[in-house]
């Protein structure tokens, strides 16, 4: 494992991508940057961080024979990575949120971005961003809902230590997805579902407001919402929300 450290650049995922074309890298290369100013999240949403309060970092891996159609089980590897190693450190009620927000409570802490590369029906290989909350403060009124673990244990965390922590946690994952055991990769992960079984309110992104229950993850990775009348739908990224 290589790990580069930064000062300041607008985005680990971009930066990383770019080196990767530019240059053969070495397999599970990180890079840490302190101040991250353009942070990027799922579907041009933005990630924002506090200068040195927090893990801003992306890892580049290679995985073995992955094909496209089993992506959502990488996603499920680096979920469960950051639901682990906060869990270890006693934050209470984590869960992860579909498809990879790690929330403690109601309020993120934790939100991951995946860029894969292709080679055809194969996934050649990854760029893996991690967002994690630890030092800043946040208030409950704030308008990110956000929380960090700082907030939640009433003590500043060692950035070293807490990513030390989630690379470790990282490698047994991916680990894990070489060696083909998906099943329990899933089922680890719709273990700690946020709201799984629960009946919720839900607004597609068509404003329509409806009941329903999360029960699952489809085979291509969308989410399976069961509805008052027993059927079942599936919603890509940011095409539902809790309402």
């Amino acid at each position: 494992m290589k790990i580069i450290k930064l000062d300041a650049i607008d985005s680990t995922n971009t930066f990383l991508k770019k080196m990767a074309e530019d240059s053969l890298i070495e397999n599970f290369t990180v890079l840490w940057a302190k101040n991250q100013t353009s942070g990027r999240g799922q579907i041009h949403t933005k990630w924002i961080s506090e200068n040195g309060k927090n893990l801003t970092f992306s890892v580049f891996v290679r995985i073995n024979d992955l094909p496209i159609k089993h992506q959502k089980f990488l996603n499920f590897s680096v979920s469960l990575s950051v639901y682990e190693a906060l869990y270890e450190m006693k934050i209470p009620k984590i869960s992860i949120k579909w498809p990879n927000d790690i929330m403690a409570g109601k309020r993120k802490i934790s939100g991951i971005l995946i860029e894969n590369s292709l080679k055809g029906e194969i996934i050649s290989s990854s760029v893996i961003g991690i967002g994690l909350n630890v030092n800043q403060k946040f208030t409950s009124e704030n308008k990110l809902n956000a929380i960090s673990v700082k907030d939640v244990i009433g003590k500043e965390i060692e950035l070293n230590s807490m990513l030390d922590k989630v690379l470790k946690k990282l490698e047994k994952n991916l680990k894990d997805l070489e060696n083909k055991n998906l099943r329990v990769l899933e089922n680890r992960y719709l273990n700690v579902l946020y709201k799984k079984n629960i009946p919720n309110m839900f607004r597609t992104n068509q404003n329509v407001l409806f009941m329903g229950k999360i029960i699952g993850v489809s085979p291509e990775g969308k989410l399976k919402i069961e509805l008052d009348n027993e059927t079942v739908q599936e919603y890509g990224v940011k095409e539902v929300s809790f309402s």
